[in-house]
């Protein structure tokens, strides 16, 4: 299971690498300054939880008596990354406005991915077999 959430991770990472360099290189000279500043607050979050996602794939390996709780902690992290980030690239870029009420949405999927994370390691370790 672990091998699955480390190669999602790694095309988040590239995802990320790209539309960073995408928004430094290519919006840089055509998007207004508050628009190029939600694109950054877009691929700054976008990292952080691609750290995340590939510490929660790491543990999985590491600790597969965890694997239900990191397994849904990880969804509830790649799914922020979709809706928070996603949203705000498509803000940037675009006129779509609505999208605004998706960022909070995603922003919240972190929130519970992060509380999910905590909760599979509460107390005591099962005995591994």
């Amino acid at each position: 299971m672990h091998h699955r959430w480390l190669t999602i991770t790694g095309i988040l990472g590239a995802v990320g690498v790209s539309l960073g360099a995408f928004g430094a290189h290519g919006l840089r000279a055509i998007l207004p300054l508050q628009r190029m500043t939600i694109f950054e607050t877009a691929v700054r979050y976008h990292f952080y939880h691609v750290l995340a996602l590939f510490g929660i794939a790491v543990c999985m390996a590491v600790f597969p008596e965890r694997a239900p709780g990191l397994r849904t902690s990880a969804r509830l992290m790649l799914t922020g990354v979709v809706m928070f980030s996603g949203s705000l690239y498509a803000l940037a870029v675009s006129d779509l406005t609505f999208l605004r009420l998706v960022t909070p949405l995603g922003g919240l999927c972190w929130v519970a991915g992060w509380i999910t994370l905590a909760w599979a390691f509460r107390g005591e370790a099962p005995p591994r077999a």
